[in-house]
């Protein structure tokens, strides 16, 4: 049998298996893996096995994750657009900001939200479903040394004394415009280095003694576990970053039902239960699939 005649006749018995188990047969497309991408940064990797435990409990869908992709946005968003990924965690001003390549500051949430899902539409093919519900904002994360020695409460405190601190941060943050730029500019910073570190190392790296000051979230385990301090960001300078997924419109299209499980994401989650989530992989070494599973079969979302 010649591999035409094959195909047909493989094609034949997934029709008539369709039938008998009285549903449509799945296409050759929807029938690969969806492939997740994440940041490298603990709560993303939560979210990506979230994503993953709720589609292929609720669809005939399965799940790759490629996790911790370096550079994060930057990297992931021509993948998604090459289709090597069909979805991903993503925050709302970090798409505003670098990818629609828009101004954050001052703008409202809900003309945000808006502007993306029309942008993302026009421009990308891509579709930004369910906010879940926390607001992972940056905030300026100091050691506990630097913050005695200096006497620091706010970042205008810092500011005074950063030709004395070498700032170490992830390549989104020190390249995006309302990230490190932003922060130099509003408070008047001069730092004596600044380094390049994955976000995952930040604050082993600040721990360690190789940087001083590194931008953090406020969601991160660290701020109540470690010797760092947030620092008060006294001229307001954040905007807000709501998590939500991002996902190619083709890749809805190919895959009935798929929206629906994506749905359920729609407000799981608040600053202080991420962060929770995050300290339990961090500090308490659990498994980011495990504390998944966990938050979601206590949510209702899976069954126990």
């Amino acid at each position: 049998m010649n591999r035409r005649m094959m195909s047909i006749a493989l094609a034949s018995v997934l029709t008539a298996a369709a039938i008998i188990g009285g549903s449509t047969a799945v296409s050759a497309e929807s029938a690969d893996p969806l492939h997740i991408a994440t940041k490298p940064m603990t709560e993303q990797y939560i979210l990506g096995e979230m994503l993953k435990l709720i589609i292929e409990d609720r669809t005939d869908y399965t799940c790759e994750i490629t996790k911790g992709i370096g550079g994060g946005t930057s990297n992931i968003m021509p993948a998604m657009e090459s289709g090597d990924f069909d979805l991903y965690p993503e925050y709302t001003s970090s798409g505003y900001v670098l990818v629609l390549g828009h101004e954050a500051k001052g703008v409202d949430d809900d003309e945000m939200w808006d502007q993306l899902v029309k942008e993302y539409h026009e421009q990308y093919g891509m579709k930004w479903l369910s906010h879940y519900g926390f607001n992972n904002t940056y905030c300026i994360t100091v050691s506990g040394e630097a913050a005695r020695e200096y006497d620091l409460k706010t970042c205008s405190d810092m500011a005074a004394v950063s030709d004395k601190l070498i700032f170490g941060g992830n390549p989104d943050y020190i390249e995006r415009e309302d990230g490190f730029p932003a922060v130099c500019s509003t408070y008047g910073c001069d730092f004596k280095e600044i380094k390049s570190i994955d976000i995952g190392l930040k604050y082993a790296a600040l721990m360690n003694g190789d940087i001083d000051v590194t931008n953090g979230y406020t969601t991160d385990a660290q701020l109540g576990v470690q010797d760092v301090v947030a620092l008060e960001d006294d001229k307001h300078l954040q905007v807000n970053y709501f998590c939500s997924t991002v996902v190619r419109e083709d890749t809805l299209e190919s895959h009935p039902g798929l929206e629906d499980a994506l749905m359920l994401m729609e407000g799981i989650l608040s600053d202080s239960e991420m962060a929770s989530l995050n300290a339990r992989v961090e500090v308490d070494g659990e498994d980011e699939a495990s504390v998944a599973k966990d938050y979601l079969t206590e949510k209702g979302i899976l069954e126990g």
